[in-house]
């Protein structure tokens, strides 16, 4: 065969191969688009994300029972989820899906049939939309078009999706996306056929459970009877037996009204909880969710420090000092505010352990008017309330309680152990971001309250007293700005160490900045901070096209540990290793404060073009 007949041949079968790839890839756009489609959405948007979670979704035209209409098809991961229902949506935000265009009307959308999900915040099952599931906006109306424009007329089309999107363990922010897509509406007929369970009238969220009221009220009564069964109590159940039975020692109208006063503080923190949803429905629209307070990180790690400083009251390491005054009957009354008090404790860390009952109350007191959600809501802290009052109030049933001795103390210091489990299980449900640095600070707290306490005695002269005390609360104010604050962004986007991907760049000729670290390392921490949280080491990383890789090396099998140990020849862990193009060996950064050395070297390195 001549050369130029083989050219010949050779460019038809291109030419060839080329027709059909081309028409492989209209067909895959048309079948992923849905039939008719000319000009589909320019690909999935994505709408939430957490680490592996994520959704997205895009639109297609579709028939769904003969009517045409807009399918909006969500692609996701099975953890990550949206809410069906605005009474059991985080501040009412369920998926809600809006469409527009010039030339259709759109009638109600069809939601498919939720799931069931089981919110550990708010410790009831919730129903929610997760995974892959389509949501269907039916046309209604369309335009006048002539028979000609409906042949060649591509129709613009945007559905705006709003809603929350959480995970097991977060909620993400609120977000408000827009998609878009032309559809051809002569091709309606070929339009590919849709179905799903949808939501039938009779399974639609509904505005709250269907009690009656006096049924409601007697359901919140023995809601807030079980907080005083339930674990989250145990805590404080030490200091309401020592406070009752010193209560018993007194006289009757005494031991009532000290009493009466510690019922006080309980239906005081429920008084709180109704005023915050009378605010929240007046002025914001919305209603308070029982247990949303849990995502907030900050009242998670405050109630886990707060439990942490009531162990080490349960382990004697410190004590409340009361005056004289106001432990004895001639105080007169002055020992109301620390009843007061110890009640408002207990309701506060009762409530976080509410189950389904206690859930179900609360759901039907924010369905109803401001006057009745009040009443139920106070109903729930009068049933917790109602067996300090009835025991307080009648002698024959302290004089039942067993007297104070060692078992006291051996029981208070045994649920000092459970306050620090329970305190364990709030940082656990920290953000991982979060939790070193309250776990770093829980200490520095127990050594700061010893400090305070275990420094000094009675004949501690009144200056060194006052230093040590003045030097303990500078170090707790100085931990507590240095490690709770949240962690700033990172400014650098770093890679998982690939060493593929390093080998790729030096033969490109492209810069790689490896920092090997690992959780264990403070001084790896002290690194990160002075040097790769400055914003102009990560500038001059972005202008330089510079391979940023986070090589961990916390576990000895990890990819970054061996190459450090066997390729790299290091001992240990911060080193940060910078190949520069053009030159045989990396430059090898050993200290912590070497932030000036590193921008000298960036500078001097050329910017990406």
């Amino acid at each position: 065969m001549r050369k130029k007949d083989f050219t010949i041949l050779f460019t038809a079968f291109l030419f060839v191969a080329t027709a059909f790839a081309w028409a492989e890839n209209v067909s895959e756009a048309n079948s992923r688009s849905a039939v008719g489609s000319t000009d589909a959405a320019s690909g999935p948007i994505e709408l939430a994300r957490d680490k592996n979670e994520s959704s997205s979704a895009f639109l297609s035209p579709a028939r769904m029972s003969d009517k045409p209409g807009i399918a909006v098809i969500f692609e996701g991961t099975d953890d990550l989820h949206y809410y069906a229902s605005e009474e059991t949506a985080p501040a009412g935000y369920r998926l809600k899906l809006e469409a527009k265009s010039d030339s259709f009307t759109f009638g109600d959308v069809v939601y498919p049939q939720w799931g069931i999900f089981f919110d550990k915040a708010l410790s009831k099952s919730v129903e929610v939309y997760s995974g892959n599931f389509s949501v269907f906006i039916p046309i209604a109306a369309v335009s006048a078009m002539s028979d000609a424009d409906q042949l060649i007329k591509l129709v613009d089309v945007e559905v705006k999706v709003s809603g929350i999107a959480c995970t097991s363990t977060i909620c993400l922010p609120p977000f408000v996306n827009t998609l878009q897509t032309k559809i051809d509406w002569s091709q309606r007929e070929s339009w590919k056929q849709i179905s799903f369970e949808t939501v039938s009238e009779t399974k639609r969220p509904s505005a709250g459970p269907g009690y009656s009221v006096w049924f409601a009220l007697c359901l919140a009564l023995l809601a807030g009877l079980s907080l005083n069964i339930m674990p989250c109590v145990w805590p404080v159940l030490p200091l309401i037996v020592m406070r009752i039975v010193e209560q018993a020692k007194q006289g009757r109208r005494q031991s009532a009204t000290l009493g009466l006063a510690f019922c006080l503080g309980i239906l005081l923190f429920f008084a709180s909880l109704a005023t915050a949803n009378i605010i929240l429905q007046l002025f914001y629209g919305s209603v308070l969710q029982w247990g949303d307070q849990f995502r907030n990180p900050a009242f998670v790690a405050g109630m886990a420090l707060l439990l942490v400083v009531l162990a080490l009251f349960m382990f004697g390491l410190f004590t409340f000092a009361v005056p004289s005054s106001i432990a004895t009957k001639s105080g007169s009354g002055k020992g109301y505010p620390g009843a007061i008090g110890m009640g408002l404790l207990a309701a506060v860390l009762s409530t976080p352990c509410s189950f389904g009952i206690l859930a179900a109350s609360f759901a039907w007191a924010q369905t109803q008017n401001l006057w009745m959600g009040t009443l139920a809501i106070m109903t729930i802290g009068l049933g917790m309330a109602l067996p300090y009052a009835i025991l307080t109030s009648m002698p024959a049933l302290l004089n039942r309680l067993p007297k104070a001795g060692q078992w006291m103390e051996i029981f208070k210091q045994a649920i000092g152990f459970i306050l620090l489990l329970i305190a364990l299980k709030l940082i656990a449900a920290l953000p991982e971001i979060r939790r070193t640095s309250v776990l770093y600070f829980a200490v520095v707290l127990c050594f700061c309250i010893w400090m305070w306490s275990g420094w000094v005695t009675y004949n501690t002269q009144p200056l060194r007293k006052w230093l040590i005390r003045i030097i303990a609360l500078v170090l707790a104010f100085a931990s507590g700005w240095a490690f709770l604050p949240a962690p700033a962004a990172e400014l650098i986007e770093w890679q998982d160490y690939d060493a593929a991907a390093i080998e790729t760049a030096n033969a490109e000729s492209r810069p790689v900045l490896v920092k090997f670290t690992a959780d264990w390392c403070w001084n790896c921490e002290v690194v990160e901070k002075v040097v790769y949280r400055r914003k102009d080491i990560a500038e001059l990383i972005a202008q330089k096209d510079i391979l940023a890789i986070k090589a961990d090396t916390t576990l000895a099998d990890y990819p970054a540990a061996l190459a450090l140990k066997n390729k790299y020849k290091e001992p240990g862990v911060p080193v940060t290793i910078l190949y520069i193009p053009g030159e045989e060996e990396p430059v090898r950064l050993h200290k912590i404060f070497f932030r000036n050395k590193l921008k000298e070297l960036l500078e001097n390195l050329p910017s990406k073009q």
